[in-house]
């Protein structure tokens, strides 16, 4: 049996070992210099752009196959107004584009405009599922050239410093620039690299969403030219 004792001195180990890697972190950043403050500001707005994202295109998407099936089903029935209805049960983007095809439907309009409707309706739903997605691609970019900034700056603090000091602080003197610059480097790649995957990750849920939209807007007017007669107006 675990001691309470011992407990204790695994609970003061890890603390221990919390604060001085926190402390890292601190003077890692202080030593950075004023490119850090930049490199957090944009790092903030990564976190913000990613949690956002995250939720929004929890809330604008819907089961694609499950969504089809019931609304597919309802049109082979010819309920057009039942399938409009249960569009407006989950106003997404997919439900969207398609309730603009049905009520085009409805109102017993030609195939050709039917397409144009929900296309229409496709392309107003897009902006909706990007957000400011394309910003990550932007905030991983300038993490990286602020990185590269304050390295250089660093650099040029480091070496001007040490062509005018003592012999006895030249070293000193040196090794700080190096940290500067070394640190700089370091958290504008920190900031860079999620921003750039999670771009990337968010470029690939939208552009699937956006291809669901396009088939579901294909298999809807199939369905429709297919089953006119069918229909109750």
């Amino acid at each position: 049996m675990i001691s309470i004792a011992h407990a204790q001195e695994v609970v003061a180990t890890a603390t221990a070992e919390t604060a001085v890697q926190m402390n890292f972190v601190q003077k890692a950043f202080h030593d950075g210099g004023w490119p850090m403050y930049i490199i957090a500001i944009v790092g903030v707005l990564t976190v913000f752009i990613i949690v956002e994202r995250f939720m929004a295109l929890m809330k604008l998407t819907v089961d694609k196959d499950d969504f089809m099936d019931k609304i597919l089903g309802m049109v082979l029935r010819g309920d057009l107004r039942g399938a409009i209805t249960f569009c407006d049960s989950r106003p997404v983007p997919l439900t969207n584009t398609l309730k603009a095809g049905l009520v085009s439907a409805a109102n017993k309009r030609p195939d050709e405009e039917i397409q144009v409707a929900m296309d229409g309706a496709a392309l107003k739903e897009t902006p909706r599922l990007e957000g400011w997605t394309t910003f990550l691609a932007v905030f991983g970019n300038v993490a990286t050239l602020i990185g590269l900034l304050g390295t250089i700056v660093g650099l040029i603090t480091s070496f001007g410093a040490v062509a005018d000091a003592d012999p006895a602080k030249k070293a000193e003197l040196l090794s700080k620039g190096i940290a500067e610059a070394l640190n700089c480097t370091a958290f504008g790649l920190l900031v860079a690299i999620p921003a750039i995957i999670f771009y990337g990750y968010f470029q690939h849920r939208i552009g699937r969403a956006i291809t669901e939209m396009q088939e579901g807007s294909m298999n809807l007017i199939n369905v429709v030219v297919s089953n006119r007669d069918k229909m109750k107006y």
